[in-house]
């Protein structure tokens, strides 16, 4: 009988690699997704000032320069699973990497991936962000735990136990 895969969110962050390490030492040997989400789209707008003086505004971007800096995103994304990935291997894990274009809400994305691979349980990092930086950046352990119907382990980053 063969031993369902967990899956890793990474993000290459000092909170995400602590995610990586825990999981080696809970779930080694156990085969491993290492998953890095990255956002499309982000080359298709730019930030300029804005012409009446309050700040900066949006303004499409040249299409080609467009898809350039999504390609240039993906495959930074795909070194981050692979550097993960690696991390995971060194960790007793036996891993893959995974870099998968957000669709959706990042969670959402995790936890379609998660269902996708026939994981047993998601593994993520918390930044340990606090107070105001919280909500403006917005929380993926949170929204994971939220959201999945699956067992979610959260590593807290090695800084929060200062608090």
């Amino acid at each position: 009988m063969s031993t369902a895969a967990i899956l890793i969110a990474y993000d290459g962050s000092t909170a995400a690699r602590a995610a990586v390490e825990q999981a080696g030492l809970l779930f080694a040997p156990r085969p491993a997704i290492v998953l890095t989400v990255w956002e499309p789209g982000l080359g298709d707008f730019m930030l300029a000032p804005d012409p009446m003086g309050a700040g900066t505004t949006m303004l499409p971007y040249d299409p080609s320069l467009g898809r350039e800096i999504d390609r240039a995103n993906e495959d930074h994304a795909h070194d981050i699973a692979a550097d993960g990935a690696t991390l995971a291997g060194a960790a007793g894990l036996q891993a893959q990497a995974l870099a998968i274009a957000d669709e959706l809400h990042v969670a959402d994305t995790i936890v379609t991936q998660a269902h996708d691979h026939g994981a047993a349980a998601i593994v993520v990092g918390s930044r340990g962000l606090r107070g105001l930086k919280s909500r403006l950046l917005g929380s993926s352990s949170r929204a994971l735990l939220e959201c999945s119907d699956l067992p979610v382990l959260v590593v807290r980053h090695p800084e929060d136990h200062a608090d």
